[in-house]
């Protein structure tokens, strides 16, 4: 068994150096070997020296390839493109894995005979956050029990393992109308609509750096905005998704200000479903605050 472990990168040196290294302490207790393809989503070509660099003094068997065109969907493609795993592993370039990610992941695999495989995605501050952002735990995501079957509305590439030959011959595997967000959720929904099971593994642990300035309310509330406005990109649910926001919107508006006499972090977290259900209302009507995602 041969993993391809795809990652993409923009413009983040020193998190994609601290990846690598942990992946390169992987153990794979001898049942499997992996690969690493990195994907540069900078034209400039930012990432190279560092990927070439760190290759030379590995044992790791490192491709470096580019898609120059500004799009998470299209540089996911491109990473596949270079995949020559019989499974495919996705993690980003601002998280890290635990030592036995891939080993947990592939076991998972096996033992519930699925075909693919989600775990875990945990903050991890370099420096001591603000704490209304702890107490608000809009860095959290949720964790489920394993062998949980995964809902394609909780899929996403941030720490993802999938049999390759599901999405071989499948043309275009993420859809570039997702460039800004989206197209990992996509693909996870079609997938699972055309009858593959995905389930949790809560062993295999990732953890995502979260710099000051994703502590920022601007930042927070422009990427719920994005949020938004991308699920209306998905078809399964859309218009019950829509009347939902159109009763939500007024609801949450008239509590807001009563909110924050419970804490800001308790007002910063319906702020965001706020926000949530304001962007995908705005896309509606034509209006896009927010169009590129902030990395």
């Amino acid at each position: 068994m041969h993993i391809s472990v795809c990652i993409c990168t923009y413009r983040r040196p020193e998190l994609l150096k601290r990846l690598l290294r942990e992946l390169s302490r992987q153990d794979t207790k001898g049942l499997f070997s992996f690969s690493i393809v990195i994907a540069d989503n900078d034209d400039q070509l930012s990432a190279q020296k560092l990927v070439l660099d760190f290759a030379a003094g590995s044992s790791m068997d490192i491709t470096y390839c580019v898609e120059p065109r500004r799009s998470i969907a299209l540089v996911r493609n491109k990473s596949l493109e270079h995949a020559k795993g019989d499974a495919i592993a996705f993690i980003d370039d601002d998280e890290f894995p635990c030592q036995d990610w891939l080993f947990c992941l592939l076991k998972a695999r096996i033992d519930y005979n699925a075909a693919g495989v989600f775990g875990p995605v945990r903050p991890h501050f370099d420096i001591k956050p603000p704490t209304w952002l702890i107490k608000s735990r809009l860095c959290e995501r949720p964790e489920h029990r394993m062998g949980f079957v995964m809902p394609w509305t909780e899929s996403r590439t941030g720490n993802a393992l999938i049999e390759k030959k599901i999405i071989s011959g499948m043309g275009t595997v993420f859809r570039p109308q997702f460039g800004a967000s989206g197209s990992d959720t996509d693909l996870f929904r079609r997938l699972m609509e055309a009858g593959h099971k995905f389930i949790w593994c809560n062993e295999a642990v990732v953890y995502e750096v979260v710099p000051p300035y994703r502590w920022k309310r601007s930042f927070i509330i422009k990427r719920a905005l994005l949020r938004g406005r991308m699920s209306l990109l998905h078809p399964e649910g859309r218009w019950f998704s829509v009347m939902k926001s159109l009763v939500s919107i007024p609801a949450y508006a008239l509590a807001l200000p009563f909110l924050q006499l419970f804490g800001h972090h308790f007002f910063m977290q319906y702020l965001v479903k706020f926000c949530d259900h304001a962007g995908k209302l705005l896309a509606l009507i034509g209006l896009n605050p927010v169009r590129e995602r902030e990395i």
